[in-house]
């Protein structure tokens, strides 16, 4: 269910705040890796936010976060399509080609 609501607290050190909304009295629990948004996710305290909720006790709140981004358009990224991702990286390694006649170590 999508709804609109303000960020009540947020604790960018722990990754998790409580945003606030008529359709989810009480407060609606929300983590970082929840948050549809490319680089550091972050939100602040009194901040507007579109959010997707599920019913289920979360740090004493009623109502857990699924989605939270920005705006009203839900931001089709790579959160959005993986949640779980907090981070991702990459690593390529290119090696040179031998030398011709250069010794090489060998481990027996």
């Amino acid at each position: 269910m999508r709804t609109i609501g303000i960020v009540r607290e947020w604790h960018s050190d722990e990754g998790w705040g409580v945003i606030d909304s008529d359709t989810t009295p009480g407060g609606c629990w929300a983590h970082f890796g929840s948050v549809l948004m490319s680089g550091y996710r972050s939100l602040s305290s009194g901040q507007r936010v579109s959010f997707e909720f599920e019913r289920g006790g979360q740090d004493g709140c009623d109502y857990r976060a699924t989605a939270v981004w920005t705006g009203d358009d839900r931001p089709e990224t790579a959160a959005a399509q993986n949640p779980s991702a907090a981070y991702g990286s990459t690593l390529s390694l290119q090696f040179d080609a031998p030398v011709s006649g250069a010794e090489t170590d060998h481990v027996e």
